[in-house]
């Protein structure tokens, strides 16, 4: 059966796997289109990782049904999948140079030398590489290793690249710097790029869209924007970046801390809903300070304000301060409770 280009690049139906008592998946249900920056994005054991390896083949569901463009793959092994993989650990053939490791999976399928060193070449190219061809492995940064793995996995021209955690390696800086090179590959490739990661910040910087994965199940499916400014319930309120859960009068909401002004008692705009609080905490961090407010109408709410003009010391001279908070109306989200929402 041929790819259907009409079709999702991956449909995954009632897809459900269990090892021994534990569910790691259950019953799931996605779609995910050609040419998307799609990302699984949970806590460890939340599933994302065995999805992943059952869209790859490594494992097999116990019930359901993978498609990849229309093609029902479910039963066929890797090799017979029209996907590659990078993990975090690279993989890289020591001994071989940084041409002999990309060209490796077009000598497997029997490609030419002269194609195969053409491919190479363009892989190596795309991935900033170009000139480290007769490098090996232990020659190169932890950030370059990552480019190879990655130069290597889109010469083979997989309809979909999977990627478990594959920055996770790197130190923060060089994982800020690869976000960036990733998502912009991605976009010149046009490959389906599917991303495993725990890491939020990482996932809202190069998604189009996100899965948030809980306990084998996905709790909401959206563009970062959505699921950070409208999380549909408390889980998704609280694993994608921080956010203050409220309840007021029997309701419950959600408002993110970069949406909340502070001001002086009986200072504050008109069009404000506002409470009052004393400032229990101060963390400095430089671009940014967070204070922690205790409400005296109950709950304590997380602040967090650029520093512009602050210096830290001024910063921590606002702890046991009183003060009024205040946001938007429109900044608040309902949250229904976990038990109403499943």
């Amino acid at each position: 059966m041929h790819a259907d280009e009409q079709a999702p690049d991956v449909r995954l139906r009632g897809v459900s796997k269990s090892y021994g008592e534990v569910v790691a998946v259950a019953a799931l249900d996605l779609e995910i289109a050609r040419g998307e920056f799609f990302t699984l994005l949970g806590p460890s054991g939340s599933g994302k990782t065995t999805t992943l390896r059952m869209i790859a083949g490594f494992e097999q569901p116990e019930s359901g049904t993978v498609a990849l463009a229309g093609r029902d793959v479910t039963a066929l092994p890797p090799y017979d999948r029209e996907v590659n993989t990078v993990f975090q650990d690279y993989a890289l053939f020591p001994h071989m140079s940084v041409a002999e490791n990309v060209e490796y999976g077009l000598r497997v399928k029997g490609i030419g030398r002269q194609e195969r060193q053409k491919r190479a070449r363009e892989s190596l190219q795309t991935v900033r590489l170009s000139g480290y061809e007769e490098r090996k492995p232990s020659e190169l940064s932890g950030g370059q290793q990552q480019r190879v793995a990655l130069a290597r996995a889109i010469v083979n021209q997989p309809r979909v690249l999977l990627l478990d955690e594959p920055l996770g390696a790197l130190d923060l800086k060089l994982r800020e710097e690869m976000q960036v090179e990733l998502k912009s590959i991605q976009a010149e490739v046009g490959i389906t790029f599917i991303y495993v990661t725990h890491d939020q910040e990482e996932a809202l910087t190069m998604s189009d869209r996100i899965a948030v994965f809980n306990e084998g199940r996905v709790e909401q499916v959206g563009a970062p924007a959505d699921v950070y400014e409208r999380p549909g319930n408390p889980f998704v309120a609280g694993f994608v970046g921080v956010s203050n859960l409220l309840e007021r009068d029997g309701r419950r909401f959600t408002v993110r801390p970069e949406k909340i002004s502070i001001f002086d008692n009986g200072s504050s705009p008109n069009d404000l809903y506002t409470e009052q609080g004393t400032i229990r905490d101060v963390s400095y961090a430089g671009m940014m300070t967070r204070y922690l407010v205790e409400l005296e109408a109950g709950g304590e709410l997380q602040v967090v304000r650029q520093n512009l003009e602050t210096s830290s010391a001024e910063a921590q001279e606002q702890r046991g301060r009183k003060v009024t908070i205040g946001w938007r109306s429109d900044q608040t989200v309902a949250i229904q409770g976990e038990e109403e929402s499943k």
